[in-house]
């Protein structure tokens, strides 16, 4: 690689995409361009040459005639937006488009190449892509049967000259709507420099993205009798998010299949407790190519319901024998015939670590998040009433107030977690992380008396929010410092960024000040909050018994994670989700679930047994951390389907659990309807 001439490359950028230079062209060029070399690249379906004049360096690629063939550069740029500009030769009539990828995430889509009248005429096409700090790998990917044009080098020219994001996109609309399929449309975003890709989102989770010009898209992965709640967001070319537009909701009608799934097979015991059963089979097939989920049998008696391919049934009587059988189910409603019927016997004693329903405590709106207090009572927050309950072990409530500022993002903010100050009983100060009017937050006010007070202080603020990703887990460490999960707000970038405060696990003083032992203290800015990065929508944090921190971690569209983390540590996201992408160089989780089975959200810990509440799966999985306390067994899915939503899950002063559901709460939730559950779980 090669530098180059700074004005050069800023003036080809301009003149290519045919734009006036902007105000702050001046900074743009400031930061240094480096050419990077095509066949030095890695290559796939497409060859070296060198019969065409004209070239840099050694040679040109010559991609394959065919879709997917592409070049992929590995470059080391500053965190941040980046000229990216690429040296072309086309020497046909047919434009021959290419999407371009950084670090296995979408940067630009659709970029068409032009026929440039001869194959020895060499042109320029500039995209700006967002990097991350240190090294990318920057993949031009042939997305026509002609495949790409010939290529021969790009150049990387970091600048910093847009951080303003596009507007949303408006008046999303669904049409069309099919059993597999639905058509949206909206109208545009705008931008200061220009809408490069919309995505379209079920959920926080990305189900296509498609270029800065088109404002309609068919999905076409959909799954019969199935609820949906969809929203777009827009993108520049510096990877700016938008805010979601709004959301829109329907459910697929039936595909008219009545064939059944295949039976379960080799259902079996996987362990026995005094009061539990574990049980786990083999997957069912169906017809249609997909499973909606599983039945539980406990003899007649339906006793769970969940999207995996485990179980556990609690609240069983010790040295009594239980017979099981498992039943499949498709999307039109279809039952498969049971699996094989499995008998076991209880044991004798107790071995501890798998819990059992105790009693229901109170109904609530969506409790996200709990701390008790010393007198065995119990701080709520809702996320969509703003409200702070006290509930006690009775079931008795109090409204305390609402905590001031907090708006709703109709998706996944709001009033989210809570935790006591390490001090409070001298102090009496409560911490809450909330989305603002322009941000998330962290904020603390007074709790005495009795009352809570009715102003809040800033302890942290401008954590970017968006409808979703928002994360929200708040907890004091035993260090005493304050640790808080952080989403990437939609905008991936962020976490692969140590200036950006999102995509992160943050650590800081109980004043909200940075720690001098933070490891990228000394980098200064926002870096010195940053204990941990590459997270994606982290939720859950909790401490073993060795003072380690693990935290859960929602992923995009295949694996959920549970990690360990470590100071300092990166975790990947977004070129690798779970153990899926490019994860050479980061940390890997100690567990992964499929999206569908899990959704963690809060965590627990109870002498080295970490309790997950599941939103996506509807079940709480455990899991024992293993004797070197580094990894953990094979978790069991406990109440399956049984309160839907799970959102939290707390230890209780008296010994318990105390679980929290958060059913309806995807699209800003019903703060009208008190209808979600507080029970207590008891260890037998």
């Amino acid at each position: 690689m090669r530098s180059r001439s700074i004005w050069s490359v800023t003036a080809l950028a301009v003149l290519t995409l045919g734009l006036s230079a902007p105000p702050s062209a001046t900074a743009a060029a400031a930061a240094a361009a480096t050419d990077y070399q095509a066949e030095d690249a890695t290559i796939s379906q497409g060859v070296v040459e060198s019969n065409h004049a004209g070239y840099t360096g050694s040679g040109f690629v010559n991609y394959d005639n065919l879709v997917g063939g592409y070049v992929e550069w590995t470059v080391t740029a500053p965190a941040g937006p980046a000229d990216v500009t690429l040296r072309y030769a086309n020497g046909t009539t047919a434009t021959r488009p290419m999407d371009f990828t950084v670090n296995g995430q979408p940067g630009a889509v659709g970029i068409t190449f032009p026929g440039t009248g001869a194959w020895t005429t060499w042109k320029t096409k500039t995209v700006r892509l967002q990097l991350s700090a240190g090294t990318n790998k920057i993949r031009a990917r042939a997305t026509s049967a002609d495949g790409g044009p010939n290529v021969d080098e790009l150049t990387v020219t970091p600048t910093t000259n847009d951080t303003t994001p596009p507007s949303a996109p408006g008046n999303l609309a669904v049409s069309n709507i099919k059993s597999n399929a639905a058509t949206f449309t909206w109208t545009a975003a705008t931008d200061d420099a220009g809408v490069v890709r919309y995505e379209i989102n079920r959920g926080g989770n990305v189900l296509k993205v498609v270029d800065g010009n088109t404002l309609t898209a068919t999905v076409d992965t959909l799954t019969a009798n199935t609820a949906y709640d969809i929203s777009v967001g827009a993108f520049d070319a510096a990877g700016n998010a938008s805010q979601q537009s709004n959301v829109v909701t329907f459910t697929t009608p039936g595909s008219g299949d009545t064939q059944p799934p295949t039976a379960p097979g080799s259902l079996h015991s996987t362990g026995v407790t005094a009061n539990s059963v574990s049980l786990a089979w083999n997957a069912s097939t169906d017809n249609g190519g997909s499973i909606a989920g599983y039945d539980v049998y406990q003899g007649s008696t339906k006793v769970a319901t969940t999207g995996s391919l485990t179980a556990t049934v609690t609240g069983l009587t010790p040295n009594t024998q239980y017979s099981f059988t498992v039943k499949a189910r498709d999307p039109d409603g279809n039952a498969s015939d049971p699996s094989n019927a499995v008998t076991v016997r209880t044991s004798t004693t107790g071995t501890g670590g798998i819990p059992e329903y105790d009693k229901d405590i109170a109904k609530v709106d969506l409790g996200w998040s709990v701390a008790f207090l010393p007198d065995g009572s119990a701080l709520v927050t809702e996320r969509d009433r703003f409200e702070v309950l006290r509930v006690t072990a009775s079931g008795q409530k109090t409204t305390l107030g609402k905590v001031p500022g907090v708006v709703t993002t109709s998706g996944e903010g709001g009033l989210l977690g809570i935790a006591l100050s390490p001090n409070f009983a001298t102090d009496h100060w409560v911490y809450f992380y909330h989305t603002a009017s322009g941000d998330n937050r962290i904020v603390r006010m007074k709790y005495e008396d009795g009352k809570l007070a009715t102003t809040s202080s800033p302890v942290l603020t401008g954590l970017a929010k968006n409808r979703y990703h928002n994360g929200g887990r708040i907890a004091f460490g035993p260090d005493g410092k304050l640790y808080a999960t952080v989403g990437d707000a939609k905008n991936s970038g962020n976490a692969q960024n140590k200036n950006s405060l999102n995509g992160k696990i943050l650590r800081m003083n109980a004043d909200g000040t940075p720690p001098s032992d933070n490891p990228f203290y000394s980098s200064g800015g926002n870096a010195r909050y940053v204990w941990s990065w590459g997270h994606r929508n982290p939720q859950g944090l909790a401490w073993d018994s060795r003072g380690q921190l693990w935290a859960a971690e929602f992923g995009e569209n295949s694996l959920d994670e549970l990690n360990l983390i470590q100071k300092g540590g990166n975790y990947g996201w977004p070129a690798c989700e779970g153990t899926i992408g490019d994860c050479d160089g980061y940390i890997a989780p100690k567990r992964t679930w499929s999206t569908s089975q899990a959704g963690p959200s809060g965590i627990e810990i109870v002498n080295d047994w970490i309790y997950i509440a599941g939103v996506t799966g509807e079940q709480l999985w455990v899991t024992k951390i293993n004797a070197a306390g580094n990894g953990v067994g094979t978790p069991q899915a406990l109440f399956s389907g049984r309160w839907g939503r799970l959102r939290s899950v707390t230890r209780t002063p008296d010994g318990g659990l105390w679980l929290t559901s958060t059913n309806d709460d995807k699209d800003g939730g019903t703060p009208s309807t008190i209808d979600n559950a507080i029970v207590r779980l008891k260890f037998p």
